[in-house]
């Protein structure tokens, strides 16, 4: 949320756009989630897997690349609407691990109980939204191309 507020308010940012901003702000979230998949969290992710379901290292390090893939993808023009709501999929599919640490005490921060965690789940989903209409309704580059100068 932080870095969609940056690139929608900042300069250097330069954002015309919510859902240009979006683009980056997920991009970042996803960056930051999928290498915890490899750093830091690894083991705690892995403990989050429901065991009915087989290769739990496996199955992280999988969901770390694909989020790793659909950050670039959020960030390549071309693959932004197909980045966006791939990445929206995964998140819905991925959600019942959520569910299952916050039911079985695998949790250690406040953010990770089930109703904070829905909550925020429902903000990217919203994130991914406007990213997706955004680029179904301005087309790919329209927010980065330049804007004529109006003279009065």
């Amino acid at each position: 949320m932080v870095v969609t507020a940056l690139v929608r308010f900042t300069p250097l940012g330069g954002a015309r756009t919510w859902a240009n901003a979006s683009r980056f702000g997920l991009a970042a979230m996803f960056t930051a989630t999928g290498i915890a998949h490899f750093v830091g969290m690894r083991e705690e992710l892995i403990a989050m897997v429901p065991p009915s379901l087989p290769e739990p290292g496996l199955l992280v390090s999988v969901t770390g690349v694909l989020e790793l893939l659909g950050a670039i993808g959020l960030l390549v023009r071309p693959t932004t609407r197909a980045a966006a709501i791939a990445l929206g999929l995964m998140l819905v599919v991925m959600f019942p691990a959520n569910v299952y640490a916050a039911t079985h005490g695998l949790i250690t921060e406040w953010v990770d109980h089930l109703i904070p965690r829905t909550l925020l789940q429902i903000v990217f989903l919203v994130a991914i939204a406007v990213v997706v209409r955004g680029e179904s309704r301005s087309g790919a580059g329209r927010d980065l191309a330049p804007q004529p100068v109006r003279t009065t």
